[in-house]
Order: C-alpha cells, then sequence, then structure tokens
C-alpha cells in the first residue's frame, strides 16, 4: 500500500508498506527497524516478535520518544510487561499494534509533530 501526506518536510515519513517491507521517504527497507520524525535505524536486530528482548528497546530509551508503536507483524500481538518495563518506569508508552496499523498510525501522529517512534518488525 502507498500513503500519501501532503506535509513531512525534513520528517521521516512511512511511504508505503507491503508483505516483508517498508518504505521511508519512498526508500524501501525490507528488515525491521525503528522510525521517528527525524531519527532512522534501519538495521533494528528484530526477525520476529518471539526473539524480541529489552535490549531491542534501548536505542529508543536514548532517544526518549513519548510513544512507541510496535509493529509486531501481520498478527497483532501484546508485549509481555518483562520486556517493556524499563520502557514504562522511563515514561514512555508502548502501544502494539500490526505493523501496517503501526506504519498508518505513525504518520498520523508524525503529522500532529508528536515524538512518536515506530519500531516495526517486518
Amino acid at each position: 500500500m502507498k500513503l500519501h501526506l501532503t506535509q513531512a518536510a525534513g520528517s521521516h515519513l512511512i511511504t508505503g508498506y507491503g508483505d516483508g517491507w517498508v518504505e521511508i521517504n519512498h526508500a524501501r527497507h525490507e528488515h525491521s527497524l525503528i522510525v521517528l520524525p527525524s531519527t532512522l535505524l534501519p538495521a533494528w536486530p528484530v526477525d520476529d516478535f518471539d526473539s524480541l528482548a529489552p535490549e531491542h528497546f534501548s536505542d529508543l530509551l536514548a532517544l526518549k520518544p513519548e510513544l512507541i508503536l510496535l509493529g509486531t507483524g501481520s498478527k497483532h500481538r501484546f508485549l509481555h510487561p518483562s520486556i517493556s518495563g524499563e520502557l514504562i518506569a522511563a515514561g514512555i508508552s508502548v502501544e502494539c499494534m500490526t505493523t501496517e496499523a503501526a506504519c498508518r498510525t505513525y504518520n498520523i501522529l508524525m503529522a500532529e509533530s508528536r515524538q512518536v517512534a515506530a519500531a516495526l518488525i517486518v
């Protein structure tokens, strides 16, 4: 699916997604990644939801987003509190949803100038 937004100058925008890929500013990525309005971490070392561990979110702790949208792949799954506990303790909310839903939600929140991060399992 291709996504369109009228404004995103200087920001990382999700411009498309599909099975096994996500497009950031029209550049295709076929591996899990983390995107924030001003930061792109294209090599997030997560192959699937079951391999998630607290250390996979350490870069996000340092970037201090107000909200993390965790794209869990094609199936909606929930993160165990032992994985998200450090984020919650730091005041960072974590919302789990399919990767497609996380892509759409990220663009909406980013357009509202929110400090949102999307951690997307591709």
